[in-house]
């Protein structure tokens, strides 16, 4: 008899900067208000080696309208999480999600006539 050939064990994890679920909850709380508001259409999101990105859409084709990017190398400098605007400019940055969110929360706020 032949021994049995084992199973390959798991794909080796390459190391990846993610949203844990707390932070995506976070996120796509925000993005199903902004949706509902008619604002926001469509979302991508991108799991690279120094940053998480989830990308916020008007329509499906084009560039995001904003960006909001997690970079833990940054935690103890100028906060991990961060909101880039479609031009590149940081509107937002800070350690608290949550906080750093509030710049995109008042983009819902309008005036009622």
């Amino acid at each position: 008899m032949n021994a049995p050939t084992p199973f390959p064990g798991p794909a080796p994890q390459q190391d990846r900067v993610a949203f844990d679920r707390q932070e995506l909850g976070t996120i796509l709380g925000l993005y199903g208000r902004m949706v509902a508001a008619g604002e926001w259409r469509d979302y991508g999101m991108s799991f690279l080696k120094e940053v998480a990105v989830f990308s916020v859409f008007r329509r499906t084709a084009e560039h995001p309208i904003y960006r909001i990017e997690k970079r833990p190398k940054l935690r103890g400098k100028q906060g991990m999480y961060s909101v880039i605007g479609m031009d590149g400019q940081i509107l937002k940055r800070g350690g608290d999600l949550r906080a750093v969110l509030r710049v995109l929360d008042r983009k819902l706020i309008r005036a009622v006539e």
